[in-house]
C-alpha cells in the first residue's frame, strides 16, 4: 500500500511545475493522459464541469486557471498552437472529482489531490509546529490570495489607482510609510516585493489589514475611490493601535529576514504545505 502511495505521489509530482513566483501548477495537457483520457474534447468537458464547481465554491483565486496557448509541431513540420490550462492544486482536485471514477488513475488522483489540498488547510496546532520559513511561506500564500480578493472588492468600490489604494493601507499600518518607503528601509532591490521580505508576524499583521479592509468595503458597501482609500487607511491604523495597546512590536521595527521567500522557494522548488 505504501509503495502504491509513493508511486501515485511520484506520478503527479513529476508533472508539477513551479512558476517564477514560486507557485505550483499542473498543465492540463500533461494531466490528461495521466488520468487516462486520450481525447482533449472529453477531458475539456471535465475541466468545464470543474470550473463550474470552482466558481460555486467561492474560492477567490480564479486567476489560478489561466488559459494558455501551447506550440506544437504537426506531422508536416508546421507549428500550431493548441489550448491548454495552468491548474492549481485545488483545481486539479476538482477535476479528478468530476472525472470518470472507473478509471484507475482518476481514483488514485482523487486520493492524492484530496490529501494534498487538505495539507494546505492548517490548524492552529499544525501551524505552531512549522518553522519560521514555513510560516512565512504559508502566510505569504494567504496574503497573495487575500490581496486578489481585496483588489476585486476595491475595484467594485470604484478604485482605479491601486498603488494609491494599497499605499493607504501601508501608511496606516506603518506610521505613514508607503510601499517604496518600506522597501528602502528594508534595503530591497528595485521592484523586489516587500511582502516576500517580511517575517511571519509582519505578514500576519498585513493579512489582517487585507482581510478586514475587504470585509469593510463589502459590508459597508463603500463607493468611491477616496472613500475606499480612507477605509483602508483607517482599518490599518486601527490595527496598528491594537498592536501598540497590546505591547507588540510596531511593524516597521520588526526584523527583515536574511532571505527573501523567492530565494527560499528557489532553494526548495518542491516545497508545499
Amino acid at each position: 500500500m505504501n509503495e502504491l502511495k509513493e508511486y501515485t505521489e511520484k506520478l503527479f509530482e513529476d508533472i508539477k511545475h513551479i512558476d517564477e513566483d514560486g507557485n505550483e501548477y499542473w498543465e492540463a495537457r500533461e494531466l490528461m493522459p495521466l488520468l487516462e483520457y486520450s481525447k482533449w474534447e472529453n477531458f475539456n468537458n471535465v475541466i468545464q464541469k470543474a470550473i463550474i464547481a470552482y466558481k460555486n465554491s467561492n474560492y477567490d483565486d480564479l486567476y489560478w486557471l489561466p488559459e494558455v496557448r501551447k506550440p506544437i509541431t504537426t506531422g508536416k513540420g508546421k507549428e500550431e498552437f493548441i489550448k491548454d490550462y495552468k491548474l492549481s492544486r485545488y483545481m486539479c482536485y476538482l477535476i479528478v472529482q468530476n472525472a470518470n471514477p472507473k478509471k484507475k488513475m482518476v481514483a488514485l488522483g482523487q486520493t492524492y489531490f484530496a490529501i494534498q489540498t487538505r495539507k494546505q488547510e492548517l490548524s492552529e496546532k499544525e501551524y505552531s509546529c512549522l518553522t519560521e520559513d514555513e510560516k512565512r511561506l504559508y502566510q505569504r500564500d494567504l496574503t497573495r490570495k487575500g490581496n486578489y480578493s481585496l483588489n476585486k472588492a476595491a475595484k467594485n468600490a470604484g478604485v482605479k489607482n491601486f498603488d494609491r489604494f494599497h499605499n493607504s493601507g501601508y501608511k496606516g499600518l506603518y506610521n505613514g510609510e508607503t510601499a517604496n518607503d518600506i522597501a528602502k528601509r528594508k534595503k530591497l532591490r528595485y521592484r523586489e516585493d516587500i511582502l516576500d521580505n517580511m517575517g511571519s508576524i509582519e505578514l500576519a499583521a498585513n493579512l489582517f489589514r487585507i482581510t478586514q479592509t475587504e470585509e469593510k468595503l463589502i459590508n459597508d458597501d463603500i463607493k468611491g475611490e477616496n472613500n475606499a482609500n480612507k477605509a483602508h487607511y483607517t482599518i490599518a491604523k486601527n490595527i496598528r493601535e491594537v498592536i501598540a495597546k497590546n505591547g507588540g512590536t510596531m511593524p516597521e521595527n520588526l526584523p527583515t529576514p536574511e532571505k527573501s521567500l523567492k530565494e527560499i522557494e528557489k532553494e526548495n522548488k518542491n516545497y508545499y504545505i
